[in-house]
């Protein structure tokens, strides 16, 4: 099993905080197109939820209208009462009653029942697409990694899909809903009188130009403060993590002023920002109630004149409120879709990235034809004229061919930059070499399926790896179906299970977010256990010992000679002393092999490596 470090996203400008307003994509067309195609499964569904929003938004603009003659006929029976000619018909007046409380049921069943579907299609069309996207996660090389930020992958993964799930949910219906009301309330203006309509459609255009500059002034500002907003939390997160530095090296003074430099700039802009918008509806407000004014006096008029009816007057002043607030949602909706289309614009780039071929379904034949198992494979391992870089224009691996015979026990070494860690990566298929083949027991890696191919491969690094669990769960992540006493077993053979059994808990103590609560030496012995468990042909150890002590080392290289007996061992150490009885010792400079052989002949040879080993010793001394 291989064993790579947990880190944290960097917050500090890295990452992706909440969608801001005006963020656009830069293929809206395409993106909707790909969306859509994940919505054309729920066709049916969807096309319920458009009827139900339809239905809700129809029988809610009638209401008015309804009310209005209740009104009407309240005040014609008072006007007959005090004439003389009769009284108030309070059955017919609860007729319109009972009747308008029906359409305000219906209109909430509909909105409930369009909202539950709606809801339903949202979290499935976000839960396949993190389901993809995680799956993407494993079929990525690892050069995509190195060129990406984790925070940015993060990001991607929550905030982009929070934001499609926010986008479809709401602005879906509440576009559709929208759009009839303005087409609804229209058609009820104009049926109730068109010169009071004509009066009240005047507050459109001005209103649309105060939304755009208010608009077009504050989005700026809601950009700082999401941007000032990641850099504050970033600070915050480094304030957390790196405490004891910052104390130890007396950094607190200046941590605090640069901390206040941030929120500073943070508040500058976010109430600019949450001022701007949130003088838009008062401004709204004071321009709807001139236009209310308007009406009023002009129904009156009408009302005297025989025009219309004194209920009318109620309704009409009804929706002309409400038609300012679906104009509104349309351009908040507006900007909800751009953004929701950025996001998935993000998250169809990550999905659509390339998978290396070296992730194809392949696997290995011999001379029959017959699929060659990873389970009766050795730990014979052939380079041959290996090339490789991390990127095309700069190789790092030159011409690299040598031969590991089964058991055997290989030390790589050299200085920092000689391609030690890199030759590992490369028998694991974490990278594609540039030409060259990589063989095991004869067969290219290459014709193998990746997950199986690994399997045959067990590495413990330096920066360990553990995650929020039991330690027992975390030794078992070697392999999933050991039992308990095999965990205890692996736990013994790496000499950890001394120091688990003094824990609260023993083996089912929990260990926190990034393991805190061990230190960072029985870190160490919990990964050695896990590979041990893991029981591969062939064992890869970067720098594994070197977070404990001298006596804990001791005892976990006693336990892992054993453990290597009869293994294919890759050993990359920086202290030589501990690779003194390896059957090979490969020396690496600039990519090379610049030596090989035992110990005591490459010292005999008095080169490269004697250089290396003295010059330890020299410091030491």
């Amino acid at each position: 099993m291989s064993d790579t470090r947990h880190r944290k996203p960097p917050m500090r400008g890295g990452g992706r905080g909440p969608m801001v307003a005006g963020e656009k994509a830069k293929d809206f067309k395409g993106t909707t197109k790909k969306l859509l195609k994940y919505m054309s499964g729920y066709k049916i569904a969807l096309a319920v939820v458009i009827i139900f929003a339809i239905g809700s938004t129809v029988f809610s603009i009638i209401g008015p209208k309804i009310l209005g003659n209740a009104t009407t006929e309240l005040f014609v029976g008072w006007q007959n009462k005090i004439m003389g000619l009769g009284g108030i018909d309070f059955g017919r007046i609860g007729n319109i009653l009972i009747k308008l409380i029906i359409l305000y049921v219906l209109s909430a069943a509909f909105n409930l029942v369009q909202g539950f579907i709606m809801s339903g299609i949202t979290q499935k069309i976000t839960y396949r697409l993190r389901r993809e996207m995680s799956e993407k996660i494993h079929r990525l090389p690892m050069n995509f990694f190195d060129k990406k930020q984790h925070g940015e992958v993060l990001s991607v993964i929550t905030n982009d899909i929070d934001t499609i799930s926010m986008g479809l949910n709401q602005s879906a219906t509440q576009l559709i809903t929208s759009i009839v009301t303005i087409i609804g309330i229209l058609i009820m203006m104009f049926s109730i009188d068109w010169i009071m309509t004509l009066i009240a459609l005047l507050v459109m255009p001005v209103s649309a130009i105060i939304v755009s500059i208010v608009v077009k002034k504050s989005q700026k500002y809601f950009k700082n403060q999401q941007r000032y907003l990641g850099n504050v939390n970033g600070q915050i997160e480094e304030c957390f993590g790196g405490v004891n530095v910052i104390q130890a090296f007396n950094k607190q003074d200046d941590v605090v002023e640069e901390f206040n430099v941030s929120n500073d700039k943070l508040y500058k802009s976010a109430w600019k920002a949450q001022f701007l918008s949130g003088i838009m509806m008062p401004i709204m407000s004071f321009i709807g109630n001139i236009s209310y004014v308007a009406i009023a006096v002009l129904g009156g008029y009408f009302v005297t004149t025989g025009r219309i009816q004194v209920g009318n007057i109620q309704s009409f002043i009804q929706y002309s409120r409400s038609f300012t607030q679906p104009i509104t949602q349309i351009s908040q909706v507006s900007n909800m879709l751009q953004s929701m289309a950025a996001a998935a614009e993000r998250v169809f780039a990550f999905l659509e990235e390339d998978e290396d071929k070296l992730f194809a379904d392949t696997h290995a034949v011999d001379e029959n034809g017959e699929k060659v198992e990873i389970n009766n494979l050795g730990g014979n391992v052939t380079f041959e004229n290996v090339h490789f870089g991390y990127t095309e224009d700069r190789i790092i691996i030159n011409n690299f061919s040598t031969t590991v015979k089964e058991g055997h026990k290989i030390a790589i070494v050299g200085p920092t930059g000689a391609g030690k860690t890199t030759i590992v990566k490369l028998l694991m298929r974490f990278y594609d070499i540039n030409s060259g083949t990589i063989k095991v027991d004869g067969y290219d890696s290459e014709s193998f399926d990746r997950s199986e191919f690994r399997n045959l491969f067990g590495m413990v690094l330096q920066d360990t790896w553990l995650f929020s669990g039991t330690i027992m769960e975390n030794i078992r992540y070697g392999r999933l179906d050991a039992t308990d006493e095999e965990v205890i077993e692996a736990a013994k053979a790496a000499n950890v299970h001394r120091f688990v059994k003094t824990l609260p808990d023993g083996y089912n103590m929990m260990l926190n977010e990034d393991a805190t609560n061990v230190s960072q030496g029985q870190k160490q012995l919990l990964t050695i256990a896990r590979t041990i468990l893991s029981n591969p042909k062939i064992l890869i150890l970067d720098e594994a010992t070197s977070s404990v002590d001298t006596k804990t080392e001791v005892q976990i290289q006693d336990a892992m000679d054993k453990f290597m007996n009869g293994k294919t061992s890759f050993i990359i150490a920086h202290r030589l002393s501990t690779i003194k009885n390896a059957d090979i010792i490969l020396v690496m400079r600039d990519g090379d092999i610049v030596e090989q052989g035992s110990h005591e002949e490459l010292l005999k040879a008095n080169g490269f490596y004697a250089n290396l080993y003295n010059s330890q010793f020299d410091k030491v001394s």
